[in-house]
C-alpha cells in the first residue's frame, strides 16, 4: 500500500476525532428531519455511479453540502463513516476506494463549504438570499469543484481517460450537486426551515 491511502486514513481519523470531541448528537432534535436520514440514504448510490455503471467517466456526486446543511459539520461527518462502508458493499469497492472516496467526496468538500460558509456570514449581509445562493448553491459548487479537481490532480486518473477531461467532468458534475443542494435549501428555507441545523432565521431574515 501507498503513501496516499495512509493520508486518507490520516485525514479521516482526524476529522472524526475533531467530530467527536465537539459532541453533535447533544444538539440533535428527539428525531433527526427525515429528509436528512433520506438523503443520508442515499449517498451511496451517488458516491458510487462511475463503479455501478462500469463508466469511470461518470463522476459521482458528492451531495454532502446538503447533508452538512441540514446536520451541521460534526454530525455529518460521523455519518459518513457507514456511507463508506456501503460503498464497498453496494459496489463491491475496496476499503482503500471507499476511504478515497470518504475523503473527497465527504470531509474535503463539506470542510471547504463549512470554512466558505464562514466567510460568507462574516463578509456579506445576513440575508435569506445570501444564505439560500452563497450557502446552497456558491459555496457547494466551488466546494465540490475544487475538492474534485484537486482529488484528479494529486491521485491521478485512469489510464484511458486525460486528468484535463477529469477535472472537467468533475467541475461540472460540481454545478449539478449545487443545483439540487441549493434547489432543496431554498424549499426548505421557505417551508421547513427546522430542517436546516446551519440556518436560523434570527439571523437571516432581515429586520423590519
Amino acid at each position: 500500500m501507498g503513501l496516499l491511502p495512509w493520508v486518507h486514513l490520516g485525514l479521516a481519523l482526524l476529522a472524526v476525532v475533531l467530530a467527536l470531541a465537539l459532541r453533535p448528537w447533544r444538539a440533535l432534535p428527539a428525531a433527526p428531519p427525515w429528509p436528512a436520514l433520506a438523503w443520508w440514504v442515499l449517498l451511496p448510490v451517488l458516491w458510487s455511479v462511475d463503479l455501478l455503471s462500469a463508466q469511470p467517466v461518470m463522476q459521482p456526486l458528492a451531495g454532502t453540502c446538503l447533508l452538512l446543511l441540514m446536520l451541521g459539520w460534526p454530525m455529518a461527518v460521523l455519518m459518513l463513516l457507514p456511507v463508506a462502508g456501503a460503498v464497498m458493499g453496494l459496489a463491491d469497492a475496496s476499503a482503500a476506494d471507499a476511504l478515497q472516496r470518504l475523503v473527497w467526496l465527504g470531509l474535503v468538500p463539506m470542510t471547504l463549504a463549512l470554512a466558505l460558509g464562514a466567510a460568507l456570514r462574516r463578509w456579506l449581509p445576513k440575508h435569506l438570499f445570501i444564505y439560500i445562493l452563497g450557502r446552497g448553491f456558491l459555496a457547494t459548487a466551488l466546494a465540490v469543484g475544487a475538492a474534485g479537481a484537486l482529488s484528479a490532480w494529486v491521485q491521478g486518473v485512469p489510464p484511458t481517460l486525460a486528468v484535463e477531461d477529469v477535472v472537467l467532468a468533475r467541475v461540472l458534475a460540481a454545478f449539478g450537486d449545487a443545483f439540487i443542494t441549493g434547489m432543496l435549501v431554498a424549499v426548505f428555507v421557505a417551508f421547513r426551515p427546522q430542517w436546516l441545523a446551519t440556518y436560523t432565521d434570527r439571523l437571516y431574515l432581515p429586520k423590519t
